[in-house]
């Protein structure tokens, strides 16, 4: 379909919103961030001490746990109906998190610092329960499949769910005849597909991970230009992290998971997780009594799918994500494309959720044709290219089997948003959603605004290399973290009681009784 008709069928749409008599209609949905660093060394290498006990069992930690490494924190916020809360909340484990690290620091960047080889990840360590043993497990086998150093790459997390009041006048909009749970994840799924589309916008915007260590390419056996000493890149990238390199890697290429609806993501995600890898195979599952993966199949578990976003609900507890979208629908999304920045200490800023928050509206809104195999071998290029070409001058994407420069349909896409910015900022004077609009757009117009290009002109002003760029980034937030005054002590307190109930819960989980693990296992994979 012509992009003309797409416009009429948005504007229309736009248009019922507007008019639906609720000028706060989009206001108040509820959004949530997982932001992940490596702890490392003063001298910029992978920690190797263990989580520390003062920061909760990485088990049962709500806010602070850990993810594929044991020096890989992950620190999780609860949902808020405002950025300015969450980023408040994400400053403050922050805080918290840097008072019991002693000479240790977080890496500010989403590539990893200096690495050794797969030896110098140390994999997550969640006890001797089953089902600490099963998530230490399915790292191991994330590590033989792809190799430790990838999983050392962090990321921020957005999680989003609209507000309620919405559903109802969207649903009127699209003149739909159902409702509740199904029509929403539904619409999820409208979002999903139009993320596949015009997800590479995000990439180009605030992909800030142009260069990487030397040491990085090394173990993972791949070559880049050269930038300086230490330091390689592509000189017109703007997220490695998002490439081929990075997350995009070869091994998935048999994995296809639709999101034309509910019902095919599930199918395609349990076919993945049932078809035996000929490749796996050969590593083996369980070599003597030691376990390598949990199984040799295309996926483990559903986590292991790895895409720029995700439908999602709670699970209850023991629960599998595919159960839990089966059973009660899409809850949230979350959007994965993020890499850390290294010019925000706590690697996210308010600018650039205003902008996610929008564009999930504007993915929701316009129409959502189902994708093809055809057209997702062309989405997937396009954020590839994104990814590893995104400020290359008069860089041309691909948009219904033709050739169109990025830069004119990105200009659609902010076009696009500039209503919903209005409906955003309904009853606020100080407009802030239009105002992060104009942000990005102005890195539409001059290149060098985007934070992949201003990494490229730091490292060639100061002379340093990326890891000691990195290292100076890192020392500067732990500084600026405990400089911080005055810190929240009620905050503070809350934390540290919650680190001391997650070391009685996983203390608890160990002494319970449990079945042998591979029956437990076997239950859990059923």
């Amino acid at each position: 379909m012509a992009s003309r008709g797409i416009d009429r069928v948005f504007e229309r749409r736009l248009a019922t919103l507007i008019n639906a008599g609720e000028p706060g209609l989009l206001q108040g949905g509820r959004r949530g961030v997982e932001k992940e660093s490596l702890r490392v060394t003063p001298d910029g290498h992978v920690a190797q001490t263990p989580h520390p006990a003062a920061l909760g069992a990485a088990l049962t930690g709500e806010h602070i746990t850990t993810d594929y490494s044991e020096a890989l924190i992950e620190l999780v916020t609860p949902t808020f109906r405002s950025n300015w809360e969450l980023l408040q909340y994400l400053c403050d484990l922050h805080q918290f998190v840097y008072r019991h690290l002693g000479d240790e620091l977080l890496w500010a960047t989403s590539m990893p610092c200096v690495v050794d080889g797969d030896a110098s990840i140390p994999i997550a360590q969640f006890g001797n329960s089953n089902i600490g043993r099963l998530k230490t497990v399915y790292r191991e086998g994330l590590g033989v499949r792809y190799g430790r150093v990838m999983q050392a790459i962090s990321g921020v997390h957005f999680n989003y769910s609209f507000p309620e009041k919405l559903w109802e006048a969207w649903a009127a909009a699209r003149e739909s005849r159902v409702s509740g749970a199904p029509f929403m994840s539904s619409s999820y799924f409208d979002l999903l597909r139009n993320y596949r589309r015009f997800g590479w916008i995000v990439l180009y915007l605030f992909g800030v991970s142009p260069t990487v260590c030397k040491s990085f390419l090394r173990a993972r056996g791949a070559q880049l230009p050269e930038f300086g000493r230490g330091t390689a890149w592509e000189p017109h990238a703007t997220s490695l992290r998002m490439s081929d390199l990075g997350y995009r890697n070869r091994s998935q290429s048999d994995v296809e998971v639709s999101v034309n609806s509910l019902d095919e993501y599930v199918r395609d995600l349990t076919r993945a997780m049932s078809t035996p890898h000929p490749e796996y195979e050969k590593l083996g599952v369980k070599v003597g009594d030691q376990y390598r993966q949990l199984n040799a199949n295309l996926l483990q578990i559903e986590n292991e799918y790895y895409s720029f976003i995700r439908p999602k609900r709670v699970a209850r507890s023991g629960e599998r994500p595919t159960r839990a979208l089966q059973r009660a629908g899409v809850e949230y999304v979350e959007v994965r494309a993020l890499d850390v920045s290294a010019f925000d200490p706590v690697g996210v800023n308010q600018n650039k959720l205003r902008f996610l928050e929008a564009f999930m509206v504007l993915c929701l809104t316009r129409e959502s044709p189902l994708i093809d195999s055809r057209e997702q071998s062309e989405l997937d290029g396009n954020h590839l290219t994104v990814a590893r070409r995104g400020r290359e001058p008069g860089l041309l994407l691909t948009r219904d089997g033709r050739p169109v420069p990025m830069l004119d349909w990105a200009r659609e896409l902010v076009d696009q948003m500039q209503g919903i910015c209005e409906m955003l900022d309904h009853g606020d004077p100080a407009r802030p959603y239009s105002a992060a609009l104009a942000v990005q757009a102005a890195k539409l117009e001059d290149v060098a605004l985007t934070p992949s290009a201003r990494l490229i002109v730091e490292l060639r002003e100061t002379g340093e290399s990326f890891s000691e760029m990195a290292l100076r980034t890192s020392r500067q937030h732990k500084d600026y973290f405990l400089d911080l005054h005055p810190p929240d002590a009620a905050r503070l307190g809350q934390f540290a009681d919650e680190a001391a109930e997650s070391l009685e819960k996983a203390a608890a989980i160990e002494r319970a009784p449990g079945p042998p693990f591979d029956e437990y296992l076997a239950s859990y994979l059923a």
